[in-house]
């Protein structure tokens, strides 16, 4: 310890609340909580430690407290600190990977359902979560299928093909009272819920009768409904008759690191099995609780969560609303061992196969080396997309300790003249992107990393230069066989690419900015086309466009599409209109 950091310590309090770990720049590089400063703080310093937390004191020169009233505040000011500052020892569960929810929409004037991957909206009643998401599209169409509910986001102003095909009430022309929707959406709900007994009963009517008039076609689609509701009755693992919402937590450890392994019982059914793996830090217990807490900013939270051993429950206690449980023994605790067991298998499977937590640190240092820049924490990439200069766009994705955040990627319509040059093009991508940041006042990256080598890199050393910002750049090399091999600094400097790691983690970053800035350009594109078919049709406004490129989602299916059909869609002088343009 330094002479700053001792005096640090002997004058910490007794008290709950925040401290803040900067190394030797000044960057904040680990945010924790306390319900005790001088007892947590000191550990770190006084006690030997190891792996990351080791590795993260050795970096400390000095810290900084925030004094709170309670613990439970506490932690809510650690988790707003952690998403604004990024620290790099910090677990942050930054893009957490929801599985989509069926959302009935039942407190509006006419319900219907969806698919979500958020279940915040108190309008809605959701089921799920769902670990395959082709699954509960089928769902959704088999619902659509049976029950006579509205398809449309919005209410259109005449009736579409379903209503002619008897599937939908028609609210757009017809006064559909909620006394109605009643009955339907009970259904719905007990359909969802497993209760689906009757509906099947239906179903199979349906099929003999349709079997006994050869009407093979109809006999197997209601066949196919049959076998997906069956999917939706299939028992799971355990199944609790009390039809409770639960989550069951367990954890394993190994060299320092650990798994957390959650099942998620919604209705009484085991609907997804989730593991996260991460180096510890800290005490394992509250490192563990905090992940928990992490999961529930952005996940809805069930009337119980059950964790395997009374520490965590008593941490969760008294910062989540559900009840809590840690049983030693009885089905729940049967649960959790199977769901330990799970852990396990996924700590093992990551020490095999996974990068770990710590090679991304590591190869971000040796890519701050190379360069002769601070570690690049925060790092974001550009790419450019057009074809023959059409439906230009410029794409930025950004990486935090080496992962993805996709809540700060960025796309951008460039608006110059010359939209075929790239060069013109990432000049005004880059001006728009960092001139913003400069206005609003807000965190630049560590590095920013362009595609395209010498050319590339001397327009965002111009636009730097131009805004008088200060942010390291580097460029991908490419080699004779047009593969990325090196790195190129802002003086030009190119530097061989050796560690094969290093090169992977750059590829992956490379990849992603690809991917982002081409599927991005062809939504645009697709866009662009339609519209230059719908341009100068009298009484072809936006709600209607929307409506003919939901029914008929590319330019072939719409051509493909009789003048009849296009008619369920739109009135009839502008389908008239709209068919010859389309087949002159």
């Amino acid at each position: 310890m330094n002479e700053i950091l001792k005096k640090q310590i002997d004058l910490l309090p007794d008290e709950p609340g925040c401290y803040l770990m900067h190394n030797i720049d000044n960057e904040i590089i680990y945010i924790g909580k306390a319900k005790n400063l001088k007892k947590r703080v000191s550990q770190y310093f006084l006690r030997p430690q190891s792996g990351k937390t080791q590795a993260m004191v050795h970096h400390v020169d000095h810290f900084e407290t925030i004094i709170t009233k309670s613990e439970k505040e506490a932690l809510i000011l650690e988790m707003n600190l952690i998403q604004k500052h990024h620290p790099r020892y910090n677990i942050m569960l930054m893009d957490d990977k929801h599985y989509p929810y069926i959302a009935l929409h039942k407190d509006i004037k006419h319900p219907y359902v969806s698919l979500t991957r958020s279940a915040k909206d108190k309008k809605c009643e959701y089921f799920g979560p769902f670990p395959n998401s082709s699954a509960a599209y089928d769902i959704i169409d088999i619902i659509n299928f049976l029950f006579p509910i509205r398809k449309c986001n919005s209410i259109p102003k005449s009736p579409c093909i379903y209503y002619h095909l008897k599937k939908c009430l028609a609210p757009c022309i017809n006064k559909v009272t909620r006394e109605e929707y009643e009955p339907i959406i009970d259904q719905i709900r007990n359909l969802l819920k497993g209760k689906n007994s009757e509906i099947i009963r239906e179903i199979k009517e349906k099929i003999n009768n349709y079997a006994k008039v050869l009407d093979f076609e109809s006999a197997k689609k209601y066949k196919t409904i049959l076998d997906e509701l069956n999917h939706i009755n299939e028992k799971q693992n355990v199944e609790f008759k009390d039809k409770i919402n639960r989550d069951f937590f367990a954890f394993h450890t190994r060299s320092n690191y650990l798994s957390l392994a959650l099942f998620s019982y919604r209705e009484g059914l085991l609907l997804s099995k989730r593991t996260f793996c991460y180096e510890i830090i800290g005490e394992i217990n509250e490192f563990v609780s905090e992940i928990i807490y992490q999961y529930y900013q952005a996940n809805p939270m069930p009337k119980e969560v059950y964790v395997s051993n009374s520490d965590i429950k008593d941490y969760l206690s008294s910062y989540l609303s559900a009840n809590i449980f840690s049983p030693s023994i009885g089905a729940m605790h049967d649960v959790l061992s199977t769901v330990e067991i799970n852990a396990k298998e996924a700590l093992d499977e990551h020490f095999l196969t996974a990068k770990l937590d710590d090679d991304l640190g590591s190869l971000l240092d040796e890519l701050g080396q190379i360069l002769s820049i601070k570690t690049p924490l925060y790092i974001e990439l550009f790419d450019n997309s057009h074809l023959s200069g059409t439906n230009a766009i410029g794409a930025m994705v950004a990486f935090i300790n080496g992962e993805p955040a996709k809540s700060l990627y960025r796309k951008f319509n460039i608006q110059g003249y010359n939209t075929k040059d790239d060069l013109e093009s990432m000049h005004e991508t880059l001006t728009r992107r960092y001139s913003r940041l400069k206005e609003e006042n807000q965190k630049f990256p560590d590095l920013i990393i362009v595609d395209g080598g010498k050319t590339q890199i001397e327009v965002a050393n111009t636009v730097l230069k131009e805004l008088e910002i200060d942010i390291p750049v580097a460029g991908l090399v490419k080699s004779d066989k047009h593969r990325t091999d090196s790195l190129m600094d802002s003086n030009l400097n190119v530097h061989p690419i050796e560690n094969k790691k290093l090169f992977f983690l750059l590829t992956r970053m490379q990849d992603e900015v690809h991917r982002y800035a081409i599927t991005t350009h062809i939504k645009k594109r697709n866009k662009s086309v339609f519209n230059s078919i719908f341009d100068n049709i009298k009484g072809l406004g936006e709600k209607r466009k929307e409506k003919l490129v939901k029914a008929f989602p590319s330019i072939k299916e719409l051509k493909e599409a009789t003048l009849e059909e296009i008619k369920q869609i739109i009135p009839a002088d502008v389908a008239n209109e709209l068919f010859t343009k389309l087949h002159e």
